[in-house]
């Protein structure tokens, strides 16, 4: 071989390129300013003697606070039952080719939606101020059962009442929007088939569309937890009510307010890995999936690989 070929076998062979990465300074500046303030925080909880943490672990366990805990999930479960359940169904009136059907369940989403949830709670549980006796008749003619009104809705119906009615509006909003999400070609093929509305809905549209449904439902569940604490206003005996009352008892309002933030801290993080899961589940087959447990991946382990 020629030094002529040799130099020109040089010239045409690239270089390797060496790659600096780029730096970043000022992510380094901020996460040590983080790490200085979360310091600053948890040496403060430590220290400081106004949170009184001895008080907050004498009553976290006590009967008091796990009978309010337990009212308490119960008033999320039955709010979300009765929130879901007719959540689907206003939104499949909404979507009805029927007018009267579509503009009753618009009224209902707007009326539900623009009033307070707390004006909701009050009104179903002081019904009795307005209709003493609810009855079952003939319309606009003889009655034939009676029903006292208090008997019938006591304060804590009231407040099922309140929060699962007003959240079956913002319900069926989500999953209207779950429905429309899902390609209006599949539906036109399975009627072309001869399948009836009903059984698409079941079988093909809300199978699909719980993809987009899922992840707002989650987050309406733990909005529902902490919402629960507004039943204090009727004297329910959630957890929230519970601890002020320990607190006007012992004159410890801050350990108490805490001993309740941690109480949802707890059930909040628990609905959160569980709609994590349920989230894997409906989306399998997607392109865009979530990345592992999210408590995992706060600590750097458990991605998906």
């Amino acid at each position: 071989m020629t030094t002529e070929s040799t130099d020109l076998e040089r010239r045409e062979t690239p270089e390797a390129i060496v790659a600096v990465p780029v730096r970043h300074p000022w992510r380094w500046v901020a996460a040590a300013v983080l790490l200085v303030l979360a310091a600053m925080f948890v040496h403060g909880l430590v220290t400081n003697p106004a949170w009184q943490w001895d008080a907050v672990w004498k009553n976290f366990f006590s009967k008091e606070v796990l009978d309010g805990l337990l009212i308490t999930i119960e008033l999320t479960v039955l709010a979300m039952v009765i929130g879901v359940v007719l959540g689907i169904i206003v939104a499949v009136m909404r979507l009805s080719p029927n007018p009267i059907l579509a503009g009753v369940a618009w009224l209902y989403a707007w009326f539900f939606r623009g009033t307070p949830v707390l004006v909701q709670i009050v009104f179903w549980s002081y019904l009795a101020r307005l209709y003493q006796y609810l009855s079952l008749g003939i319309p606009f003619g003889p009655e034939f059962v009676y029903f006292d009104t208090n008997s019938l809705i006591p304060i804590f119906l009231g407040a099922v009442l309140g929060l699962g009615l007003n959240e079956a509006a913002y319900m069926s909003e989500i999953v209207r929007a779950g429905i429309l999400s899902v390609d209006e070609g599949q539906t036109e093929a399975a009627e072309a088939l001869g399948m009836k509305r009903g059984k698409i809905l079941r079988r093909i549209v809300l199978p699909q569309a719980m993809r987009v449904i899922i992840p707002p439902t989650g987050n309406e569940t733990i909005s529902m937890l902490k919402t629960t604490s507004l039943v204090t206003v009727i004297a329910v005996s959630d957890l929230f009510t519970v601890t002020g009352q320990i607190a006007s008892s012992n004159l410890q309002q801050v350990p108490m307010l805490v001993l309740a933030s941690i109480w949802y801290l707890i059930f909040t993080s628990v609905l959160s890995i569980g709609q994590y899961y349920i989230e894997k589940r409906y989306s399998r087959g997607s392109l865009r999936t979530s990345r592992g447990n999210p408590f995992a991946n706060l600590f750097g382990f458990g991605r998906a690989r």
